[in-house]
């Protein structure tokens, strides 16, 4: 199958192996179209409108996708909870977020859906920033010089009203994939960033009157950062064996490390640029969190 979003490489070992066809594993029944079942070394995620999905061993996923399906279709799920279900399975922190590479340093932006995500990362971009990734943010706890942010592929999805807002340069709109999908995909011919970068802050995004960051503290950075984990999307049953004890300890750790903060975000396109300088002096202040 086609995946142009991912950049194509010079000839090497597989890292993650894709196959397409019958999927021999027998999968749970479908409840209001979804089927779960995770294991310790093999999770099943079945959607019936797209098709059905194996990861085994956190480095094969075996697709066998429904009759007729495009193959733009199947990468929403492959490359969105799939891929974020495998990296967990490897040991990393994934956030439902996007990231920003600044400098040498970076914002990671979590939130409700509709929070504005994309668009805050959009307008950074926008503002001469790199995407760091967009959707599933991979984070890696077990460098010794502290978290790091694990790039993805250039590609950022954004709503016809954010794209007509904010203009970014060199970067190619790809045809719709769905009529349901709101989002159009943005293939970056620049400002990505491809190697990994320190994490630096974790913003919410909340919607206000006006611009304004403040800390997040106590347990509620914790919570907020469970809360917006990927895993967490798909309850407590993918947390198998010992990977909650390892999921919680991954969050906490992370809370502890840099902190996280609230990133009141003006309503009204017009006004996104006040959060993106609140953004710029915030990471060129260097605080540590409070």
């Amino acid at each position: 199958m086609a995946l142009p979003e991912l950049e194509a490489t010079a000839p090497a070992e597989p890292d993650i192996v894709i196959t397409v066809g019958p999927i021999d594993h027998p999968g749970p029944q479908l409840v209001a179209g979804t089927a779960f079942r995770f294991e310790p070394a093999r999770q099943y995620l079945a959607w019936e409108a797209v098709g059905a999905f194996l990861i085994s061993d956190a480095r094969r996923i075996d697709i066998e996708p429904v009759p007729g399906i495009d193959d733009q279709l199947i990468a929403f799920p492959l490359l969105g909870p799939v891929m974020a279900l495998l990296l967990h399975q490897r040991g990393l922190l994934v956030l439902h977020a996007s990231a920003i590479a600044v400098g040498g340093r970076s914002a990671i932006f979590m939130g409700d859906k509709g929070a504005g995500k994309s668009t805050t990362a959009g307008a950074m971009i926008s503002a001469g920033h790199r995407l760091l990734t967009d959707d599933v943010v991979a984070v890696d706890m077990s460098r010794p010089d502290g978290p790091v942010i694990i790039p993805a592929f250039p590609q950022l999805k954004l709503a016809a009203d954010a794209a007509a807002a904010i203009p970014i340069r060199q970067a190619e709109i790809r045809p719709q994939a769905h009529p349901a999908i709101d989002k159009a995909q943005h293939r970056l011919h620049g400002g990505f960033a491809r190697g990994a970068v320190a994490a630096t802050r974790i913003y919410i995004l909340q919607r206000r009157d006006s611009a304004a960051i403040s800390p997040h503290a106590g347990p509620g950075a914790l919570s907020a950062l469970i809360k917006f984990s990927y895993v967490t999307r798909f309850g407590r049953a993918a947390l198998v064996g010992d990977f909650a004890a390892m999921h919680l300890r991954q969050c906490a750790g992370l809370a502890n490390r840099i902190g996280v903060h609230r990133l009141e975000v003006p309503a009204g396109l017009n006004r996104i640029g006040e959060a993106v300088a609140l953004i710029e002096r915030d990471l060129a202040s260097g605080n540590r969190p409070e």
